[in-house]
């Protein structure tokens, strides 16, 4: 069979053609696995990040501070010693309700007002360390009251107050808690009229083991777009405020 030349030619640009389009097709192929197989490595990276903020995550909020528990401690050991038995047995009902929180607790988030029925248990038990020199002041926005927060959030900060300001000082003791709706996001102000902080800013206080570093870190591994600074008012009261993004 002979074959003209005019055919010979189209056979020949036919099969460069196909050959070539069969290379294209082939790369096609190949960058398209590459993809699937950089979006399989991207999702196992992702849930190894996921996986590893939340264990962190659930590490620092598993922290309660020592300091807290030796103070407690030495409470009931004042109590039994002096027999106030009555004291005794709420200051345990009230350790046994914040403990029992603690460390129960798994959630991420919880609503506000289960983290301010957590934070009545620690205060009673300062109530009862302080007596009637302690004043606490609650100015609660109710419709803050089912916002999600980190747990353990007002029980940090109120901690920090009594640790670094009020132990502190002599005399009358006052305690605020306060929150706000603002926008997008909310708010939560401690503010307390101790001896803490001077003239330290928020950055010092962290780096000198003011309770605060936990709390940040807790934060940004939750939010993209929270707040938290600290505030010196001209009574030389200190103020700590977060500001958290609105969730249900």
């Amino acid at each position: 069979m002979i074959i003209s030349s005019e055919t010979f030619s189209f056979l020949s640009i036919m099969s460069v053609f196909v050959t070539m389009a069969a290379l294209l097709l082939l790369l096609m192929v190949i960058s398209f696995e590459k993809q699937i197989s950089d979006l399989s490595h991207e999702k196992r990276e992702m849930e190894l990040t996921n996986s590893l903020q939340q264990s962190t995550y659930m590490q620092l909020n598993q922290q309660i501070h020592p300091h807290f528990l030796f103070n407690t401690i030495s409470l009931l050991i004042g109590l039994a010693r002096l027999n106030r038995l009555d004291t005794l047995i709420k200051s345990l009902e009230s350790l046994s309700l914040l403990l029992k929180f603690k460390y129960q607790n798994k959630d991420p988030l919880i609503p506000l007002h289960s983290e301010i029925e957590y934070t009545k248990s620690y205060l009673r038990i300062q109530g009862l360390r302080f007596s009637n020199r302690l004043t606490i002041e609650w100015s609660i926005d109710a419709s803050t009251l089912d916002y999600l927060i980190p747990p353990y959030l007002i029980q940090t900060l109120t901690e920090n107050a009594f640790k670094h300001g009020l132990e502190k000082k002599v005399g009358q003791l006052l305690l605020q808690l306060e929150t706000k709706n603002e926008n997008d996001h909310f708010s939560i102000t401690i503010t307390d009229n101790g001896l803490g902080f001077e003239h330290l800013s928020l950055e010092k206080a962290m780096e000198n083991g003011h309770g605060l570093l936990n709390l940040k870190q807790r934060l940004d591994l939750l939010f993209t777009n929270s707040l938290m600074e600290l505030v010196k008012g001209r009574s030389g009261e200190t103020s700590i405020r977060i500001q958290i993004p609105k969730s249900h």
